[in-house]
């Protein structure tokens, strides 16, 4: 689980960056606490942010799960794709909304075979 975890804590890291990026984009564009909106730049920034927050939310526990149930290997893999996922997401859709689309592929591309890989690996070993 070594891979795995660090995977994850590569992951936690980059959702920390984008958190710190989207503290720098509320002092650049004047945009005070507590409000998420009064600048476009910003509002993306803090978008990607949440989204990045969405998507841990499937990513962490169907990336244990795969792990424990399916392969640690595979599952670092997968996961390594999700960390790299989130860049070009994050710089697409900063520079233009409409520019996220391979950063969500990608996204996807990962979170999708976690989950059924883990729910697959989890209903084999429960009906054993």
């Amino acid at each position: 689980m070594t891979y795995v975890a660090l995977v994850i804590l590569l992951a936690l890291l980059e959702f920390m960056v984008l958190g710190g990026m989207v503290g720098y984009a509320r002092g650049k564009y004047g945009v005070k606490a507590p409000a998420i909106s009064g600048h476009e730049i910003f509002e993306r920034h803090f978008r990607v942010h949440y989204n990045t927050l969405e998507q841990l939310i499937v990513f962490i526990p169907s990336i244990v799960f795969f792990a424990q149930y399916v392969s640690e290997t595979w599952a670092a893999i997968l996961g390594a794709v999700f960390v790299v996922s989130r860049i070009p997401y994050a710089i697409g859709y900063v520079a233009d909304p409409k520019k996220r689309e391979i950063g969500s592929v990608m996204t996807a591309a990962a979170n999708i075979p976690l989950v059924l890989g883990a729910l697959y690996g989890v209903v084999r070993q429960a009906i054993g």
